[in-house]
């Protein structure tokens, strides 16, 4: 039984497929993105790939970000949410 608790865990952090779909589409595209960190500093780039955990931006320099230490992300061409 007490794996039967991890199934239900892991499932419900992958519900849905739409954030792996934004960032394929954002990676063939190459669309300059804004990433704003929780410290509000900002990381201008193309996402290059992406897993469960960070995002790798191509950008002045090709930096890391972890998931969890983003507040925000949005296309470099349009308004700051």
């Amino acid at each position: 039984m007490a794996h039967q608790g991890l199934n239900t865990a892991a499932a419900s952090t992958e519900s849905s497929h739409a954030e792996a779909f934004y960032f394929q589409k954002q990676i063939q595209a190459q669309t300059q993105m804004i990433i704003v960190l929780e410290d509000g500093s900002q990381i201008e780039g193309c996402v290059e790939w992406y897993d469960r955990n960070s995002i790798k931006v191509k950008g002045s320099s090709r930096t890391l970000v972890y998931k969890a230490g983003i507040k925000y992300i949005y296309k470099a061409g349009e308004k700051r949410p």
